[in-house]
């Protein structure tokens, strides 16, 4: 059975957390900086801190704002579904927002509302590796924190003077918001076996940033061993990155010719591919029983998101929301596919029921 996600770990990440191990320096210490220099010169950014979970980043990022408590936090209805919890810890009302169905992400339109209704900082989960109209939502005038777990290595057309561009000129995710981070957890575009880093892409947010990081607690900051394997997946992101947007683009093509279809990206590959989506136009469990009869686990999209944990006591306009939720599913795509399991996909995605 072909699994919807398989870890991209490969000797040289086995090498560098045996080596950690080897060496007794498994807590926060060397690696931990080794791989926030990385992180810093990945996404050219001012400062950023390694961290033992996204929810502690989180927390670092609200104490720099200094977010009132009586203000509104909007989230989409497809964001992890972590989210309420942490907000709930750190006395934040959410204010749950519906996608735009061509992305499945917020547009600057949703947003507009959402701060007509309260909303007063906007917490983006950019899924699936897709970047919304970030010109729009930076024009709302409104604090934005970026979560990155899943479109780390994305870009979005800015003009050459902006600080933070790719090679080509572009503005790379997690530059946009006053605060970014990247989760390391199991599932997302890098992982570290758990843990998250914290980005400010900005030199006097970040010197605020560093006030609170500076004297946290030993127990707020990432061992070594899981730095150790983050360092060494960012350090491989281009070449696995490759080979993710390669086959993202076999199946897209093969999608074509079956009656599904996926979300819309950059055109130019802007976004990450950091799994492969497709909304289904018929029932989620024939698409899943067709795929189990070729060895192929697939799984909805949204499975573990807000929408998902709250159900019914989801607010009534984000109908969107609720049908990318039981219609949006992942099939495996990442760098350790064989050519024979990514040609079996391909054919599976062309002759969906």
């Amino acid at each position: 059975m072909i699994q919807t996600f398989s870890s991209t770990i490969r000797r040289k990440e086995m090498d560098a957390v045996l080596t950690c191990m080897v060496d007794e320096k498994i807590g926060p210490g060397e690696l931990n900086q080794r791989l926030i220099q990385t992180v810093k010169e990945f996404f050219s950014c001012d400062g950023a801190v390694a961290l033992r979970s996204p929810e502690t980043a989180l927390k670092y990022a609200f104490r720099a704002l200094d977010f009132p408590h009586e203000n509104k936090v909007m989230i989409s209805a497809l964001s992890p579904s972590w989210y309420l919890s942490a907000l709930e810890d750190l006395r934040y009302e959410p204010l749950i927002l519906d996608v735009d169905e061509s992305t499945g992400l917020v547009s600057p339109a949703i947003v507009e509302q959402g701060i007509k209704d309260g909303g007063r900082l906007l917490l983006l989960h950019e899924t699936m590796g897709i970047l919304p109209d970030m010109a729009g939502i930076q024009a709302l005038g409104i604090p934005v924190i970026e979560d990155v777990s899943q479109s780390a290595g994305a870009v979005a057309g800015e003009s050459s003077d902006n600080p933070g561009q790719a090679a080509d000129g572009q503005k790379k995710a997690g530059l946009f918001g006053v605060y970014s981070f990247m989760g390391l957890e199991e599932h997302d575009i890098i992982t570290g076996g758990g843990g998250a880093v914290l980005l400010s892409p900005g030199r006097r947010e970040w010197i605020v940033l560093k006030k609170f990081t500076d004297s946290c607690p030993e127990t707020d900051l990432l061992p070594d061993i899981n730095s150790s394997l983050a360092w060494v997946q960012l350090k491989e992101f281009k070449r696995n990155e490759a080979v993710r947007r390669e086959l993202y683009s076999i199946f897209q093509r093969s999608l074509l010719a079956g009656r599904h279809k996926t979300y819309i990206r950059d055109p130019e590959n802007g976004a990450a591919a950091w799994s492969f989506p497709v909304v289904l136009t018929g029932n989620f469990n024939d698409v899943k029983k067709y795929a189990a009869r070729k060895d192929i686990a697939v799984s909805l999209a949204y499975e573990k998101s807000v929408a998902a944990v709250l159900g019914e006591n989801l607010p009534e306009p984000v109908k969107t929301a609720r049908s990318l939720l039981l219609r949006c599913v992942l099939f495996p795509l990442y760098p350790r596919l064989s050519h024979a399991s990514a040609v079996k996909i391909s054919k599976v995605l062309g002759t969906l029921p």
